[in-house]
This record gives structure tokens, sequence and C-alpha cells, in this order.
């Protein structure tokens, strides 16, 4: 597929805090591309810099075949954007924050009304047009501020932290209308997160960690590379655990968060012979498939948390 942005050994500083580190990036027509990562890792900054609001410091950003910064204002015409925080002008009602939007970007009359219409209609907004926006729920802002995202046909959708503040039903709402998107009008879509739930749902991620990008494939390729299960142990005794696990059976458990955790190829067939060898030692055990957090400390060398 056409790749419709395209990064190059982009770095960017603060001072003298480094926030992207020669970061090569390709996202492909038609995806939905997911960054990942705590704050402080550089994900904001990368976005901030393909939403045209900051300058590339060093390297090369293409969007849709136009250069950053040379070409700022053709980018703009051809990109939506979504912002984690609200932009939606409270005292207005629904269809008035859309008209203004749309008056931003040249569009008038019979034209407005008509993409204006439709995308209420097609995103369930149709009956609370003219309510004020501060009288909708999170959920129904969300969509008014997706509705306002493509208001003007962007080929490219970048949302930052797109979750913020919903609930989980709101959440599946939000999903589906990108969904729709992506498949119904060819929409490549961008989104920054924290959330692994979210970052699952993405065709390709790319995890980032203090400004470095540390790997970039589809969820399951990057679960697929741990290349095992994934066992998780509890003991009222943790230092006894852990040495026993390393003397028995050469095993070099991670602790974290109050559990072991150890990386083993068809693990429920060792787990019987685990607790058998260590009577009275584990409280709890638990084998699950590897998960997008023990991707990320399986590439970092740590949990995911904020920064």
């Amino acid at each position: 597929m056409n790749s419709v942005i395209q990064i190059e050994q982009l770095s960017h500083t603060y001072g003298r805090r480094q926030a992207l580190v020669d970061v090569t990036l390709s996202i492909a027509e038609g995806e939905i591309f997911g960054l990942l990562g705590p704050n402080g890792s550089g994900k904001t900054t990368l976005f901030r810099i393909l939403a045209t609001l900051l300058d590339p410091q060093q390297g090369r950003v293409s969007i849709l075949g136009l250069d950053l910064p040379a070409e700022r204002a053709q980018v703009r015409s051809r990109i939506g954007v979504v912002f984690q925080s609200p932009s939606l002008d409270k005292q207005l009602t629904a269809a008035e924050n859309l008209r203004y939007h749309g008056h931003l970007y040249g569009l008038r009359g019979s034209e407005l009304r008509s993409r204006i219409d439709n995308l209420l209609e097609r995103f369930g907004l149709m009956q609370r047009r003219d309510e004020y926006v501060g009288s909708l729920s999170g959920g129904l802002r969300r969509r008014v501020e997706i509705v306002k995202g493509l208001l003007t046909g962007p080929r490219i959708l970048l949302m930052d932290e797109p979750s913020t503040g919903l609930d989980p039903g709101a959440r599946l709402d939000m999903w589906r209308m990108l969904l729709d998107v992506r498949q119904n009008d060819g929409v490549t879509i961008l989104v920054t997160t924290h959330l692994m739930d979210e970052a699952d749902r993405c065709d390709r991620l790319a995890i980032l960690e203090r400004g470095r990008l540390m790997v970039c494939d589809t969820p399951a390729t990057l679960k697929n590379r741990i290349g095992g299960d994934v066992i998780t142990l509890t003991s009222h005794d943790m230092p006894a655990l852990r040495a026993s696990l390393r003397s028995r059976f050469s095993l070099e458990a991670e602790e974290s968060d109050g559990s072991l955790r150890i990386e083993l190829p068809r693990a429920h067939e060792f787990v019987p012979q685990l607790v058998e060898s260590l009577p009275g030692l584990i409280d709890s055990v638990l084998v699950g498939k590897p998960s997008l957090e023990d991707v990320f400390r399986h590439v970092t060398g740590h949990r995911f948390k904020d920064e």
C-alpha cells in the first residue's frame, strides 16, 4: 500500500531533554496506526509535529507527499485533528460548533450544511444537533469532536488520546465509528494512546520509550515475538520463591507489582511440576498468553508506567 506519512530520522529536543531520538516510521494508506507509550515517551511531541503544531528540528517528515514545514498550509487542508483536550465551545450547539469550524476552512452555504447534516446523521447526532455541547455526555461530545475532524473531508485523521474521559461503552462506540470511517471513507487514522486494549485495536503499533522507537508491527506479531506463555506467581515469601526458581529450574523471574513473572513456551505443562516442587511456597499461579504490557516489558526492560 502507498505510504501517506513518512518519518525519517526525526529528532526533537526541549532544552536538554530529548523528546524524540532518530525516529523513522512509515504509515500506509488506510491504516489505523497507533503510537503507544507512557507520558514522557515522545508520542505527544510526534503527534504535534504531524498535526503541524511543531516544526521538525532534525530529520524529515512528509505527509501525503508534502514536506513539513515547507508545505504546512497544504498539509493542514488535508488532515483532520482531534485533540486530547476538548476543543468544542460548550456555549454553542453541536451544529454551531461545526458551522464555525467549517467557516475557518472556507466552507459556506449549502455545501457546508450538507456536510454537517450527513455527518450528524451518520454518527447518530442529528437529534442532538441543536443541543448545547455543555449539556452532552462525554461520549456524545467525543462524537462531535470526531465529526468536526471529518468535516473538511480529510485523508488523514490524527487523534491524541481519543478515549480520555470516556466510559467503556462510549469507548466501544468511538471505535465502531473509527472502523466505519476507515472502511467507508478510506481515511488513514493515527491515534496516540497509553491504553493497552485501545492499542490492540490498531492495525499496526509503534511503541515509543523516552523518545526512541522500540518496535513497530501488528499487535499480534509483537505478542508472538515473546515466544511463549507468561506465568505470574505470588508468594508470602517472594525472595525465597525467586531463589528457588533460580536454583531448581535455572529460571530468572522478573518481580513487579508484588508478583513474579516467567516467560516459557507451553507453560501449562510446566505449572504442575512447579507447584509440586515448591510446596507451600506458591500462593497463586496464573498462566496467560502475552499481552502488549508483556511486549512493553520485553522491549524496554521495565513495566509500562507514566514518567
